[in-house]
């Protein structure tokens, strides 16, 4: 019993030394408990016939009915295939670049040049997706965009990016690209900072070009930071962009852009069946996480590593 009173005064003490530390947690734990967990009790309206006004409990209880009604519904079935086609190339390609990009910084030895690379690749994260919509559209507008005016002056014929269902998905994962990719380099570049020196010493003494240390040094040690956000990457597949998505969205491109996260912001938001698009969210959701916990197991499975 003694014991237990000193370890709680002890961390009772530990606590309020590191006080100003744990004051600066207030904020951030404020804003995860008043929108991520106290939102968690609107799901039971997933399993109702929500009538807004009325309270949760006061709602028809009508089971598993709206989750029935999600594969019935051709508009959802739609908007699941492009969110899946959607975040599979935006993995495919996006992935990748901001690894290639941190490897490439990481070979320059230019301090100045580096700073002014990475400034000018990290600043389009703080551009919000309407300012950047706004760009798109300036550049490739069919009327009087950069592009195609350009193209015109070329003698060629005008391309309607915008509107073209055809080129909608390469613009939605290009602009991300170059959106986020410097932003996401960040993480790269702190993992390879990381990595001994003494390694690539004797990787040189070894006869190791750069390329080679590229390969043999540098990968494989930033391999667990890159599977790691890899498996995070995994859960998030259904999650193709909704507000890149509703800046870009057209009537003329929606049977190819439209994804999940619109589809439940408008049969929710718009046309205000919210039981329906509550189930849709929480099947999203449930999805996300099956996925992380498998891509999980099969990472600890085949190398002995993983997130928990």
């Amino acid at each position: 019993m003694h014991t237990v009173k000193t370890s709680k005064n002890s961390l009772v003490k530990y606590i309020w030394k590191n006080r100003f530390i744990y004051l600066i947690l207030v904020l951030p734990l404020l804003y995860y408990i008043i929108f991520h967990y106290i939102p968690i009790y609107g799901i039971l309206i997933a399993f109702q016939n929500y009538v807004p006004g009325r309270s949760f409990i006061g709602n028809e209880w009508i089971g598993f009915k709206n989750f029935g009604l999600i594969f019935k519904s051709k508009p959802f079935i739609e908007a699941l295939r492009n969110t899946i086609l959607i975040s599979f190339y935006k993995i495919i390609w996006g992935f990748p670049f901001p690894i290639v990009i941190a490897l490439l910084l990481n070979e320059v030895r230019s301090v100045k040049f580096k700073r002014s690379v990475q400034t000018a690749i990290y600043f389009p994260h703080f551009v919000s997706w309407v300012i950047v919509g706004g760009i798109l559209v300036s550049l490739f507008s069919i009327n009087d965009g950069l592009v195609n005016e350009i193209l015109k002056s070329m003698g060629l014929k005008s391309i309607n990016i915008l509107s073209n269902p055809k080129y909608f998905r390469s613009l939605l994962v290009l602009s991300e690209m170059w959106k986020e990719a410097g932003m996401q380099s960040i993480i790269y570049l702190a993992a390879i900072a990381g990595v001994d020196v003494q390694i690539y010493e004797a990787a040189i003494i070894d006869g190791a070009n750069r390329w080679q240390q590229i390969r043999y040094v540098t990968l494989p040690e930033i391999a667990n930071t890159i599977s790691i956000l890899f498996i995070l990457r995994i859960g998030s597949i259904l999650s193709a962009g909704m507000e890149q998505t509703l800046v870009l969205l057209n009537p003329l491109v929606s049977s190819v852009g439209e994804n999940i996260d619109t589809f439940v912001y408008k049969v929710g938001l718009v046309q205000g069946d919210y039981s329906f698009s509550t189930a849709v969210g929480l099947f999203k959701s449930a999805v996300g996480y099956i996925l992380i916990i498998g891509s999980n197991c099969l990472s600890k499975k085949l190398k002995g590593e993983s997130i928990f």
